[in-house]
């Protein structure tokens, strides 16, 4: 019963970051996932595989369902989002083949100095905080950072919005259409990520209710409760200002960090 509660809120907390923040289902399901799995003899040797496969197939329906509504609501900005969709669908799919070659540890410890790097350089590089007046992407920009985002991402099972929005915000656009734009852009890392993870992990866990590493079950509770999350945090949350907006999100990527530590 307590699994399930820790799961429950794991993947309410999901909705509410993802609406609020356009992260969480790697930065809030990882951890919670591979704590709990890590500790279970037959998926012990898996568990960050599986908390990572199983954080990218829920990002399908989270990320799809916001997405979905934000277009309706002509909340989506093309301009930020196009130049990068490519680049990281084919980042995507390395970062998703690299992550059956490693084993657990080299994986967790990779989250850990991706969280490291990501909050330095929210703190230490002007312009995270500050807002400016939007600019396009060069084609560097797009083509590396959109690879390399893709692959962090599928290979640690945290959907990219923690580079996307970072490397959007410096390009003056406000955290409203960086957050909008990460929630898009994590849709082609969810679905490479999952069908790779699908494929690699097929028949290696020895017990029921798993397609490759994705556990199933935890999957559709987390799907469950982050829709949850998601409606109510959409009918109930007030507008945050744009600078608080950025402190707050780098706050959580804080919290996040602590609880891999730990």
């Amino acid at each position: 019963m307590n699994d399930i509660l820790i799961i429950a809120l794991a993947g309410f907390t999901t909705g509410i970051t993802t609406v609020l923040f356009g992260f969480g289902g790697g930065f809030v399901v990882v951890p919670f996932v591979y704590q709990l799995l890590r500790h279970q003899p037959e998926m012990a040797g898996h568990a960050m595989h599986i908390a990572v496969a199983t954080s990218t197939a829920v990002m399908i329906f989270n990320a799809g369902w916001i997405s979905y509504r934000n277009w309706r609501a002509s909340a989506i900005s093309t301009q930020a989002c196009l130049p990068l969709l490519w680049f990281i669908a084919a980042g995507a799919v390395v970062g998703s083949w690299l992550a059956g070659l490693l084993s657990e540890e080299p994986i967790r410890l990779l989250f850990i100095f991706y969280m490291l790097l990501t909050i330095g350089d929210c703190l230490l590089r002007k312009g995270f905080f500050s807002g400016s007046l939007p600019r396009r992407l060069s084609l560097a920009s797009a083509t590396g950072g959109g690879i390399l985002i893709g692959l962090i991402a599928a290979l640690l099972g945290v959907g990219g919005s923690v580079m996307t929005v970072p490397l959007l915000r410096r390009h003056g656009y406000s955290m409203r259409d960086c957050i909008s734009a990460a929630t898009l852009l994590s849709l082609p890392v969810a679905l490479c990520g999952t069908i790779i993870y699908a494929i690699d992990g097929w028949q290696k866990i020895p017990v029921s209710g798993f397609l490759g590493f994705v556990n199933l079950k935890i999957m559709a509770l987390l799907v469950l409760t982050g829709l949850a999350g998601i409606l109510i945090t959409r009918r109930t949350s007030p507008a945050i200002p744009d600078v608080w907006h950025a402190r707050i999100y780098v706050l959580l990527l804080c919290s996040v960090l602590l609880a891999m530590l730990l």
